[in-house]
């Protein structure tokens, strides 16, 4: 069974939404790679998330069960909840005043150990033939084009110079047949 753990940071001074942008670039890469981006991220909240992350890192190294490889976890879940906001007031004026919210979050990375591969030889049986699982046709080969059909009942008729008829111009044609 992979091995799971995970790091919360409570009352990072940001909001949410702007944690969730750098929560978004890191969500499901290997934790070497995500350390990278946010070393190089370039938002502030960055060093934050940097810190949780290897929180999580040290988290999932003490758990029982643990491989010992750091380069099998990867980030598999992180978010960003709302805190508590912080209420001010700022001058403003002709004596009025401006509330001012000073937002709070709660950063949260989850990181699990990828399971290890094993990969067992297909010596006979329906998969073992070839081309069974090879796609229809080549990539990047464009689908073979359909024959022309007949009209549907509900296609438009083209007039003989080929222009369609709006329905502004039925009004003006039925104005000008009036006068």
């Amino acid at each position: 069974m992979a091995v799971q753990a995970h790091a919360t940071a409570k009352y990072v001074r940001t909001s949410a939404q702007k944690a969730g942008l750098v929560l978004n670039l890191i969500r499901g890469r290997d934790v070497n790679q995500a350390l990278a981006t946010l070393r190089f991220a370039r938002k502030g909240v960055a060093r934050d998330i940097e810190k949780v992350l290897r929180s999580a890192i040290a988290n999932a190294s003490q758990k029982d069960g643990f491989g010992g490889d750091v380069e099998r976890l990867y980030v598999n879940a992180c978010y960003a909840n709302q805190g508590p906001s912080q209420k001010r007031i700022r001058p403003a004026p002709m004596g009025r005043a401006f509330r001012v919210i000073k937002r709070t979050a709660h950063l949260t990375v989850q990181v699990t150990e990828r399971p290890t591969e094993i990969v067992q030889p297909v010596t006979s049986g329906p998969a073992a033939t070839p081309g069974e699982g090879a796609p229809r046709r080549p990539r990047g080969a464009k689908p073979k084009a359909k024959a022309a059909s007949k009209r549907s009942k509900g296609a438009t008729k083209k007039k003989a110079g080929g222009a369609r008829k709006t329905t502004a111009a039925k009004g003006r044609a039925k104005k000008a047949v009036k006068s």
